[in-house]
């Protein structure tokens, strides 16, 4: 079950209900971060059990890409509507 109830497909960008596109069969993930809150008392707790002082845990986090590529998704996208 997802973590978040409102999907979006990374495909085709279709909102959804479950972790499986509908539209397009593709892979759909959730459109909003989990809720925080800077009062969490099980914080401590998760950072030791990621492990997020080591170094294999920042290599394995996602990354952005440029913000010239971004720009460049944009436009193309733009022109093709």
């Amino acid at each position: 079950m997802a973590r978040q109830i409102l999907q979006q497909c990374l495909d085709c960008q279709a909102w959804t209900l479950s972790t499986k596109c509908p539209n397009c069969g593709g892979t759909a993930q959730a459109a909003a971060p989990i809720k925080w809150s800077p009062e969490d008392h099980r914080a401590g707790v998760r950072r030791k059990m990621y492990d997020v002082s080591s170094k294999e845990w920042t290599e394995k986090l996602p990354s952005l890409e440029s913000l010239e590529d971004m720009k460049e998704d944009s436009v193309i996208s733009y022109e093709e509507e």
